[in-house]
This record gives C-alpha cells, sequence and structure tokens, in this order.
C-alpha cells in the first residue's frame, strides 16, 4: 500500500502543473457543493435561532373585506375580546392613521418615505418582544412618537430627542425600536400612543392590527377562535395569520435556488472528472516505457492496474480536499457576513470529500486497465 501511494505521488510530481490543473475542476465542484448545502444550512440555523427568540406563537387579525368587496374595520372591542380567549396570555394592537411624518415642514408632503403612522397600544411592546434600542417606550396621553428601525433609518434619526413633524404638528421622538422580523410593518411604522392619536388626529380607536400572544400548544385553536372572537356578527371579514409562517417561506423560497446551484456543482464535477480521466489517459500514453520496462522488471499486470488507480484517486482526493476546504471558508465567510452562525453539516463534508475519491475511481478504471494492457515489448518499443 505504501509503495502504491508512493508511486501515486511520483506520477503527480512529475507532472506538477496538469495534475493541479485537473484536481481544480474536482475542488471547484466539491466547494460549489459544500457551499450550496452549508450556507442554507447556515440560514436556516439563524432563523431557527431568530424563531426561537420571538416565537411562533404569534398571530396578527386584520379586517379583510365585506360582502360587497369594501374595506371591513374591526370592532373597537377587539383586543378585549380576544384578551377572553383562554389561550390568549396577551393581545394588542395598532391603528392607522391618515397621516404623513417628516423630517422637517420644510419637506414636501408627498415626500412620505413609504413610512405610515400608526397608533399603538401601551403594551404593543410586550407583545411583539420587541426592544427599544434608543430612548424608551411611548407614556399614556404624551405628544410623542416612537420609531420602527427601517424608519428611522429612512428618516436620518438615529437618536431620541429629535422632532418629526406630522401632518401640521410637531412630535417629539422619545424611543427607537430594535428590528422586528415577525413584523416588518412595525418596522416601517412611525407609532403614536392610542390617546395621543385620537387627541391630535381624531383617531377612531379601530385597531388595523391585533397582535395576540398564544400559549404555544394552543396557537391552531386560538386561530380558528381568533376570527368569531374578535367579530362575531361578521367573522368573515377578519383575516387572521401566523407572522412565523411568512418567514418559513421565505426560507423555503430561498432553498428552491439550491437545487440549481448544486447542479452546477454537479456539472463542475463531472467536467473534473473527465479532466482526471484525460489527464490519465494521456499520462498512460507518455509513460509507455516506463510502463514497459516495470512490466520487464517483474510487475505484474494488476500492479500496472492499481498504480494508474491510484494515481488517479489521488488526483481527485486532493483537488476534493481543496474544494471541501474552500467550501468551508465559503460558507464560514458567507455567514459571519450575514452575522449568522457557521453550520456545516458533516454529511456534506465527508460526502464531498467521498464523491471526489469516487470520482477519481472511475475517472481512472479506462487508464489503469489501458496501462495493465500494454506488453513489455510493445512498451519498449
Amino acid at each position: 500500500m505504501i509503495d502504491l501511494l508512493r508511486l501515486g505521488f511520483f506520477g503527480m510530481r512529475t507532472r506538477p502543473i496538469r495534475a493541479v490543473l485537473s484536481a481544480l475542476g474536482i475542488a471547484i465542484g466539491i466547494a460549489a457543493v459544500v457551499a450550496v448545502v452549508g450556507i442554507p444550512a447556515s440560514s436556516a440555523a439563524a432563523l431557527q435561532e431568530k424563531m426561537s427568540k420571538l416565537g411562533t406563537n404569534l398571530l396578527t387579525a386584520a379586517p379583510g373585506q365585506d360582502f360587497f368587496g369594501q374595506d371591513a374595520k374591526l370592532p373597537e372591542t377587539a383586543v378585549p375580546m380576544a384578551k377572553r380567549i383562554g389561550a390568549v396570555s396577551a393581545a394588542s394592537a395598532t391603528g392607522k392613521i391618515s397621516a404623513n411624518a417628516r423630517k422637517n415642514d420644510l419637506v414636501p408632503a408627498s415626500d412620505t418615505l413609504g413610512l405610515q403612522v400608526q397608533a399603538a397600544e401601551q403594551d404593543l411592546l410586550k407583545v411583539l418582544n420587541a426592544e427599544v434600542r434608543a430612548g424608551r417606550w411611548l407614556s399614556s396621553g404624551e405628544k410623542a412618537v416612537v420609531l420602527g428601525g427601517t424608519a428611522a433609518s429612512r428618516l436620518g434619526i438615529d437618536k431620541p430627542g429629535v422632532q418629526l413633524w406630522i401632518d401640521g404638528q410637531w412630535f417629539t421622538v422619545v424611543g427607537i425600536l430594535g428590528p422586528l422580523p415577525l413584523s416588518p410593518e412595525i418596522d416601517r411604522s412611525v407609532l403614536i400612543g392610542w390617546d395621543a392619536a385620537k387627541e391630535a388626529f381624531g383617531f377612531e380607536g379601530h385597531a388595523n392590527t391585533v397582535y395576540v400572544r398564544t400559549t404555544p400548544d394552543q396557537v391552531d385553536n386560538v386561530r380558528t377562535l381568533l376570527g368569531p372572537t374578535l367579530n362575531p356578527e361578521k367573522s368573515n371579514e377578519v383575516k387572521v395569520s401566523r407572522p412565523s409562517e411568512a418567514l418559513e417561506a421565505q426560507q423555503l423560497a430561498e432553498s428552491s435556488y439550491n437545487a440549481l446551484f448544486l447542479g452546477l456543482g454537479g456539472v463542475a464535477l463531472l467536467v473534473g472528472g473527465v479532466g482526471v480521466a484525460n489527464t490519465m489517459v494521456i499520462s498512460v500514453l507518455e509513460r509507455r516505457r516506463e510502463i514497459g520496462l516495470r512490466r520487464a522488471l517483474g510487475a505484474t499486470r494488476r500492479q500496472i492496474r492499481w498504480q494508474f488507480l491510484t494515481e488517479s484517486v489521488l488526483l481527485s482526493g486532493l483537488g476534493g480536499l481543496v474544494g471541501v476546504i474552500v467550501g468551508i471558508a465559503v460558507t464560514a465567510g458567507y455567514s459571519i457576513s450575514q452575522h449568522w452562525p457557521a453550520a456545516l453539516p458533516w454529511p456534506a463534508l465527508l460526502g464531498g470529500a467521498g464523491s471526489a475519491v469516487l470520482i477519481g475511481a472511475i475517472a481512472g478504471v479506462y487508464p489503469a486497465v489501458r496501462a495493465a494492457r500494454q506488453s513489455p515489448t510493445e512498451a519498449l518499443a
């Protein structure tokens, strides 16, 4: 075995550039496969970490449309009614306000930056498991606002204390929220206290979105009961959703590209295998005298066959090893850039190295058999 390995490495060392180029195709293919498996796995790990922090037991209810296709309204009693469901641990709401928020009174009214102004109940922060990354939450009745993370970024505000112009009135920014993946609409919102919104803008008190936290094992039951409970007379006008499903669907959509990239990795492996086979066939033709001399010195056909097969496997194996290392580096680098935990599935790593060896064995069969069939007289002629 040791002699075979020495012979295999000797054959590669005699033609280093050709060996490197042949192994490169294998390395690219294996790196692609490892990265394609590792990056989605890292994304999934980050999603699971995020979901465990935010919780999957959040439900939202929003008004749909009535029988005539007009926008419906939730009753003012929607939140108290939601809290009456036994499995509901907490509930709160936001209400849409027809107003535009601008950094100052000189900004054109049409420049809304894609933001919305919403009234927020006092316990919204608790229900959403949200964090105030700067400043504080709203106090009852005060003429102040809290900005979602995206809203603050678009308005160019990075700290509390700034004045904000909302439809002819100045409001003080008292807080900025951290990111809310399960509630992206809050990220894009300027939030005003429920009572302050009624006083400043004549807000009627109808919730636009009701947020409900349930016990984890009762999510489906509460989802069924929520519509009839919030609006008993017109339960068909209530849309109930589970925000965590949107994140899961996004993850599924991203993973749908895996098949494409795995296919590209497979093509690279195929091209690499053909390159290894081509290198070995040329090597057999160029080393006829070496083969003939070894046969004349007593080497059997089997030994010749194993020599070239070993060289082919070593060539592909080294390419596969380099590919695995590159794939790990790409996965780790991308995960770090996205602030994800790097997940490296062992089956992918072992499978990548194993497939490289298998490709080398397959690619080396024909050249090895061809080398073994040469007789000493033909080879030395």
